[in-house]
C-alpha cells in the first residue's frame, strides 16, 4: 500500500448499499468481479461507461440489472444510420385537438440508457447524445428540459465491425468516464451460465431487498466528499503529463480527463471503504479511464499506461 493512513468506516447504509449493489450484479454476470467493480465505481462517479466488445457477452443484460438494481427507469436505443437526432432527445407534436404542441419524451429521458452500437449511427444523432451526457439536459425548439440527475449512459461498440460504422471523434470519446471490455467467461461461470434458473432473465435482481434512486444519489454524494491530499492530486496531475510527453502518445489526457480520473479514483475508494484516495486508487482505475482518450503510436494505450504508471514516483505522505 502506498499510504500511512488506514481505512475506516462510513455509515453502515453506504456500506449495505454498496454490498447489495455488488451482490446483485455479480449474480447477473458472473466471473466478472473485476470489471463489475470498475462498472460500479464509474456508476457511483456519475459518469458515463462505454463497453468495447464482442456481442453476446452480457453488455444488455448488465444495463437492465443495474436499472433493476434502483427501481430504474430504463431505455434503450438501437443505433442505426437512419437514427435522428430527435428520436433520442424527443420532439414537439401538433395536436390537432388542443390546438398546441405536445412534446414526446425521447429515450434519454430515463435513469439508464442503452445506446447498443452507438457507432452504427451518423455523427449528428451522435453529437445530440453527448450533449445530453454532458449537459444532462436537452434544447429542443429554444427549450432546455432537464433530464434525471443520475442519468447513467452504457453506450456498448462492435470493436471487429467497422463496416458502415462511424468511429467516435476523441472529443466525443472523452465524454466516457470509462472504456471498458467484459471479455470471456471462464470455465466455471459458463458452467454456472448453462445451468442458472432463468438465465435469459437473470429475474434473480428483482427478489429481496430493493435499492433506491435515492440510494444511489446518496451513494453518488458520498463519492463527491471523498478527501484527496495534496501530495496525491500533484501524483495526478504528474501522471496526466506524463501522457502528453510519452513518446509513444499523440494525443494525451486533457483537464477533464484529469478531472475525471480523479473523481473515478475517489468512486475507488469509496469502494475500498475508505474517505481519502490513495496512490493505488488512482492506478486501479488508469487503464479504463485513461485508456478511453488516450491516442498511440504503434503501441497499445494499456502498454503505455504500464509504462507511465512506472516511471511515475509514487509519494508517500501523511
Amino acid at each position: 500500500m502506498s499510504a500511512i493512513q488506514e481505512p475506516i468506516s462510513f455509515s453502515i447504509d453506504c456500506k449495505h448499499s454498496i454490498d447489495l449493489l455488488r451482490s446483485r450484479l455479480n449474480q447477473v454476470l458472473l466471473g466478472k468481479a473485476d470489471r463489475m467493480e470498475l462498472v460500479i465505481a464509474c456508476l457511483l462517479a456519475g459518469g458515463h461507461l462505454l463497453l468495447d466488445d464482442l456481442p453476446g457477452l452480457g453488455k444488455t443484460t448488465l444495463a437492465k440489472a443495474i436499472a433493476r438494481c434502483f427501481g430504474a427507469k430504463f431505455a434503450r436505443i438501437q443505433c442505426t444510420p437512419d437514427l435522428l437526432p430527435s428520436d433520442v432527445t424527443g420532439f414537439n407534436m401538433f395536436n390537432q385537438k388542443t390546438r398546441e404542441f405536445e412534446f414526446h419524451h425521447g429515450p434519454v429521458f430515463s435513469d439508464i440508457l442503452l445506446a447498443d452500437e452507438i457507432n452504427r449511427t451518423t455523427p449528428r444523432t451522435q453529437s445530440a447524445l453527448f450533449e445530453a451526457m454532458a449537459e444532462r439536459q436537452v434544447t429542443i425548439d429554444g427549450e432546455s428540459r432537464l433530464l434525471s440527475p443520475v442519468f447513467f449512459v452504457i453506450a456498448t461498440q462492435n470493436p471487429i465491425e467497422s463496416h458502415g460504422a462511424y468511429p467516435l471523434p476523441e472529443a466525443q470519446l472523452d465524454r466516457f468516464s470509462m472504456k471498458l471490455e467484459i471479455g470471456y467467461p471462464d470455465r466455471v461461470a459458463q458452467l454456472a451460465i448453462l445451468n442458472q434458473v432463468d438465465s435469459l432473465h437473470y429475474n434473480r435482481t428483482d427478489d429481496g431487498e430493493s435499492l433506491s434512486l435515492k440510494s444511489l444519489q446518496g451513494l453518488q454524494n458520498n463519492v463527491q466528499g471523498i478527501r484527496v491530499a495534496p501530495a496525491v492530486q500533484e501524483y495526478l496531475v504528474e501522471l496526466c503529463e506524463a501522457t502528453r510527453t510519452h513518446e509513444s502518445v499523440t494525443l494525451g489526457l486533457s483537464p477533464r480527463g484529469m478531472l475525471i480520473w480523479q473523481r473515478v479514483a475517489r468512486a475507488w475508494a469509496l469502494l475500498q471503504n475508505r474517505d481519502f484516495v490513495i496512490p493505488d486508487d488512482i492506478q486501479a482505475v488508469a487503464k479504463a479511464v485513461v485508456g478511453v482518450r488516450l491516442i498511440t503510436r504503434g503501441q497499445p494505450a494499456s502498454n503505455v499506461i504500464d509504462s507511465i504508471l512506472e516511471d511515475v514516483k509514487v509519494p508517500t505522505y501523511r
